[in-house]
């Protein structure tokens, strides 16, 4: 078994590996970028080393960084989470060369499952279904346009390298093909440098349904069930559970063996995901994941296994030792992405301060985060705080205790994603197993006040003020890695001649709305920190209230900004490709 394992990630991801770890007597090493030097993961590893200043194409991106710092910490293997690096072919075999282990997949299975086009094929020869288009890359609108006609309307045009719902587009009918082939391979090119594009039939409101899988060097692969992922805004997943409330045990059981047949036929090793759309009783690859999932913890707490435990086990050459008799899971499971998001205003990131943070407890709750108070969600990165999971002897039972656990958590500072769980975990629709497109959908395209619930418990106390303390810490970095040394002293056990140094003032960010804000000339301001992906206006247009002016990415979300009022523009100041402030002077209206 290894002695040391570097964690090529960041929040609660690297702490839950972290975690693992230390329970396998493993000794943990993280790597951190400036802007997350006093973060909690960082302190929670045994040793840290820095990658420097930068972007994450400085830090958690950049392959010779983590591994000189693998060398320098002696680490035996990188584990890389999920995101950044985690379904980088190019770093599972940087890794080999280096002699570190990557506890993942083969490269070659990475790379079979990374494209969408290799993969569809690969998928049909082994027997799984996929939806009905093609399994190479569409040349041009021309092309497309024939296909779709084969095809039948509607079509989903989809990058061949997408993922995560960029370079996903739909055409409903002919006249929108050429925009969704256009804006397919746009976003291909820009998030992921391939716009190789493909068509298949689009499925209206399919459920989003993965299989777990896990497979290791010794002829062993076995499914531990599925996780329904259908409550989603734009393609981003906000609520998994475990078992799907509409799925057979049939339908199941298909499921899960073509998933070990599709694990098969790539030569897959670790854990992984197969992904499904499910329409009826009829089911249809859509990607696998070839890494842990976000949504992993439910599937660990109704099957008792521990899945990074095992992909560390499976690293080390190590035999699964169960089969598939030996999987019976247990109950049901909620997951909510506790996000530093406004649902009330497009889920617009909130990136700031938490200034209180109180976790939930209780029978069947667990807590996987990467904050406390005083932390700081920052706008580098993805928004989120936690993840919260609920367990119960059934659906109902889990349901209330995960809005039991809602109630209970505090975090102020960001907006967060709480009080939209608490919502949508009380909708009738979500009761009965639906999936909430609906109401989802136009939540993500206009401002949308949560309505109130008759009857809800009152709020959790605010968490209590700690006691005021005076903190004495030294910081050194030495080649590179990161020691603390750090003493709190009550303040009231002070005497005169240690009084505390006076604090310095930090102000949380409140929400973001999705309209410009206006100054008294008609300016539209960006609400957030992000660049300007597309100027949709141009100088001397009319523009009406709730117009977009411009998108803006923060924190992997696209945001639209959009007109305060009716008017002309007089002057633009940005252009795609920018970086822009909270504040910052978009354009003006006259």
């Amino acid at each position: 078994m290894f002695e040391a394992v570097l964690v090529a990630n960041r929040g609660e991801i690297a702490i839950r590996i972290m975690r693992t770890l230390r329970e396998m007597g493993i000794r943990s090493v993280a790597v951190y970028s400036e802007a997350d030097r006093d973060a909690l993961f960082v302190q929670f590893a045994d040793e840290a080393h820095a990658l420097g200043p930068g972007p994450s194409t400085d830090t958690y991106l950049n392959i010779p960084k983590i591994l000189d710092a693998a060398r320098a910490s002696g680490a035996h293997a990188v584990h890389p989470g999920y995101g950044f690096l985690a379904e980088n072919a190019r770093f599972a075999r940087a890794c080999e060369e280096a002699g570190v282990v990557f506890i993942g997949p083969p490269a070659d299975a990475i790379d079979a499952m990374g494209s969408k086009t290799a993969a569809r094929a690969l998928m049909a020869a082994a027997g799984v279904p996929i939806v009905p288009g093609v399994t190479e890359g569409v040349p041009d609108v021309a092309a497309a346009t024939v296909i779709a006609e084969e095809i039948g309307y509607p079509v989903a045009v989809k990058a061949a390298a997408g993922g995560g719902g960029k370079g996903f587009r739909v055409a409903l009918a002919p006249d929108g093909l050429e925009a969704a082939f256009e804006g397919a391979r746009g976003e291909g090119e820009r998030f992921f440098a391939d716009p190789t594009v493909y068509l298949e039939r689009y499925l209206p409101d399919p459920r989003h349904v993965e299989i777990q899988v896990l497979a290791d060097a010794h002829g062993t692969t076995l499914w531990l069930g599925e996780r329904d992922c259908s409550v989603q805004r734009r393609h981003q997943k906000l609520v998994e559970e475990t078992p799907s409330p509409i799925v057979s045990d049939d339908l199941r059981r298909r499921m899960g063996e073509a998933s070990v047949r599709a694990a098969e036929a790539v030569g897959y090793r670790s854990a992984g995901t197969l992904e499904y759309l499910v329409s009826g009783d009829d089911f249809f690859f859509l990607e696998m994941n070839t890494r842990i999932q976000v949504e992993h913890t439910v599937t660990e707490v109704v099957t008792g296994i521990d899945l990074v435990r095992e992909q560390v086990r499976i690293a080390a050459g190590e035999p699964i030792g169960l089969t598939q008799d030996d999987i019976h899971p247990r109950g049901h499971a909620f997951e909510c992405r506790i996000n530093a998001e406004d649902a009330e205003r497009r889920f617009l990131p909130t990136p700031g301060l938490i200034t209180a943070y109180r976790e939930p407890a209780g029978p069947g709750i667990r807590v996987d985060s990467g904050v406390q108070g005083g932390s700081v969600i920052g706008d580098m990165y993805d928004p989120m705080v936690a993840k919260l999971i609920a367990w119960g002897p059934d659906r109902e039972a889990a349901r209330t205790r995960m809005l039991r656990a809602l109630h209970e958590y505090v975090v102020e500072g960001p907006t967060t994603l709480i009080p939209f769980h608490m919502w949508l975990l009380a909708e009738p629709e979500f009761i009965d197993g639906g999936a909430c497109h609906a109401a989802l959908r136009a939540m993500s395209e206009k401002d949308t006040p949560l309505p109130p619930r008759d009857g809800a418990p009152p709020p959790a106390p605010a968490a209590a003020a700690p006691e005021p303390v005076v903190e004495r810490s030294l910081v050194a970095e030495v080649d590179g890695r990161r020691f603390d040394v750090r003493l709190l002293i009550p303040q009231k056990d002070l005497g005169p001649a240690g009084a505390p140094r006076p604090k310095r003032e930090r102000k949380a960010s409140g929400g973001h709305h999705g309209a410009g804000s206006a100054g008294a000339t008609g300016e539209v301001h960006s609400p957030m920190q992000g660049t300007v992906l597309r100027v949709a206006v141009e100088a001397g247009q009319e523009v009406a209230l709730g117009d977009v002016i411009c998108i803006v990415e923060a924190m992997k979300m696209e945001n639209e900004v959009t007109a305060h009022t009716e008017g002309v523009i007089g002057a633009i100041h940005v252009e795609a490709g920018h970086a822009v402030t909270a504040g910052q002077v978009l354009a003006v209206i006259g």
